[in-house]
């Protein structure tokens, strides 16, 4: 990748555009970009990425916001392209650094961005509502305008900049359904019109790069989705992106020919849809919603759930219903759950483990992997090329997704013709300088995680999140000893206690002993004080754990001098 083993940037010149990726580059989350030039600093997006795995203990991850932290001042405004979590989830935590930053976005991607600013107290904040077509003037710098997409939530849009060094077009996520649900199309005459005047950065959505052709039609899954109805006889549970707006009105609609009530879980899920049908952009029967506390007065066959879950987020309505701990909601022999999602990259683990839990419980689970129940918003490879061929940029720095989303995209911009050298594949705090519309890689500065665990943010240092792993995949092993130094004996112990080891007490009994004798030849040596004493007692079982168990445990060892 261009942004390994990059240095330090040099300081920006006047009249020289920088552009710095604080997120979306190798991952699948946390999207945001930070545009710099003669002291203004314009943002596009501000998302957050969930946890896997090897985040044990973490709820969220942020974008590269401690680098804008003395710069908060220069901040002229936020563009955001729509309202997906991924690209607005960070903003209460830009806004707590900040909270009168102007926040351009559509009115859905807005009304969604205002519920998440009061569940966080932010107060004194500045939402402005654009739709597409229209060209705001941003500090003295920047020119933007705002063009439509389509995507698999209403009212996304690219965001084209223009500045005195040169014009960026970055798409945000985008497809070409030519059949769109809302009749919302991506605005290629404005690309082409764009393309025309010239744009000397593309900026494009990669997350579908390696996948070839085009990608079908929200409209094609309604035969699948109806199938699913006419299939379950008793309980049936739909689990779906809770800002997927058009996936939970094909759901609806469904629900509604078929004679079910609906029932919204989870609070992401009810919160968003409230607001989705409050702007229109959600048309629900008066007679069709019924509260969860009222369930229990259906039978399963009359109502459809449809909840949060769909990645197998370990807090989702679908995970604790799959485990069995959800308060109000069980599942058994005969039900049926509908996964109405494609799968993110890094979640594979955590969805097999709630797909097996459900089969486990006697349902049956239809997902994109038996049935044609969910396509992708992002564009595939087919559509890409489409979309370079009619803006015909200058350069392209593909964005959004992992390395090998990032090079296949790069690949197609390269097909298409843009030159080798003005092909821009970089990671997270890539440095990228503009000048005369010229676009080069310069430096790499500091973009990695910000952790957030519960109410505390970037709390969480990755020292602590490594001993996080260790205990979970090593174990702990904790020795406690008294010594006189001046006798050099051991006055108690070696006492050791280890968690997460198959051995008992008495398998420790010949490191204990092997212990006693480095500390006391240590304390003859002249050894006296209790930060070395248990230093020697670390190396000693810590060499001893790896040799006989082949493991690398936390050691905790307590020496205390009498």
């Amino acid at each position: 990748m261009a942004s390994q083993g990059l240095k330090t940037p040099p300081a920006l010149r006047p009249g020289v555009l920088r552009i710095i990726p604080l997120g979306g580059l190798g991952d699948v989350g946390r999207n945001m970009s930070c545009y710099e030039i003669n002291g203004e600093i314009l943002l596009i997006d501000c998302g957050v990425l969930f946890p896997e795995d090897d985040h044990p203990g973490v709820d969220l991850l942020l974008p590269g916001l401690d680098y804008l932290d003395d710069k908060l001042d220069r901040i002229k405004a936020l563009m955001l392209t729509h309202g997906h979590e991924d690209h607005i989830g960070a903003v209460p935590y830009l806004l707590k650094r900040r909270a009168d930053i102007p926040v351009y976005g559509s009115k859905l991607t807005l009304a969604l961005v205002e519920a998440k600013l009061k569940e966080h107290r932010i107060r004194g904040y500045d939402l402005r509502v654009v739709s597409e077509g229209d060209v705001e003037e941003v500090g003295e710098e920047f020119d933007v305008e705002f063009v439509a997409v389509n995507h698999s939530i209403p009212d996304a849009l690219a965001v084209h900049v223009k500045t005195d060094a040169g014009s960026i077009l970055n798409t945000g996520d985008f497809k070409m359904d030519q059949l769109p649900l809302d009749g919302r199309l991506t605005d290629l005459r404005a690309f082409a019109r764009l393309g025309e005047e010239g744009v000397d950065l593309f900026m494009v959505d990669s997350t579908n790069a390696e996948v070839p052709g085009f990608i079908r039609s929200e409209r094609d899954l309604l035969p699948a989705i109806d199938h699913t109805f006419e299939v379950a006889r008793r309980k049936l549970i739909v689990a779906t992106f809770a800002s997927h707006v058009h996936r939970v009105q094909q759901i609806i609609d469904t629900a509604v020919r078929h004679g079910r009530k609906i029932c919204y879980v989870g609070r992401s899920m009810v919160r968003n849809m409230a607001v989705a049908r409050d702007l229109g952009y959600l048309h629900v029967p008066g007679d069709s919603l019924v509260e969860l506390r009222d369930l229990d007065s259906y039978r399963d066959d009359e109502v459809v759930v449809i909840c949060t879950g769909s990645q197998g987020e370990p807090l989702s309505a679908l995970a604790r219903i799959a485990h069995g701990e959800h308060r109000d909601i069980t599942i058994g022999e005969g039900d049926t759950v509908l996964l109405a999602s494609s799968l993110i990259p890094g979640n594979e683990n955590a969805v097999t483990r709630v797909i097996n839990g459900l089969i486990g419980q006697g349902a049956n689970v239809v997902h994109k992997g038996n049935a044609l129940v969910h396509v992708s918003g992002h564009a595939a490879a087919g559509e890409l090329l489409y979309a370079y061929n009619v803006v015909r940029p200058r350069a392209a720095m593909p964005i959004h997704g992992e390395v090998r989303h990032l090079t296949a995209n790069a690949a197609i911009a390269r097909s298409t013709g843009v030159a080798e050298d003005n092909v821009i594949v970089v990671t997270d705090g890539g440095v990228v300088d503009m000048e005369d519309g010229r676009s080069s890689v310069v430096g790499k500065v500091d973009a990695s995680y910000i952790l957030v665990e519960g109410t505390g943010v970037g709390e969480l240092t990755p020292d602590a999140l490594a001993d996080r792993k260790i205990l979970g995949e090593e174990g702990f092993i904790s020795v406690s000893a008294a010594v006189d130094p001046k006798h050099a004996t051991i006055v108690s112990g070696p006492a050791i206690k280890a968690k997460g080891f198959a051995e008992d007490d008495r398998g420790y009994d010949e490191i204990r002993d092997r212990i006693v004798v480095e500390l006391e030849k240590a304390m003859k040596d002249g050894v006296d004080d209790d930060h070395r004493l248990q230093q020697v007692v670390r190396r000693t079982i810590g060499r001893w754990v790896a040799q006989t168990y082949r493991r690398r445990p936390m050691i905790v060892p307590v020496v205390i001098v009498v």
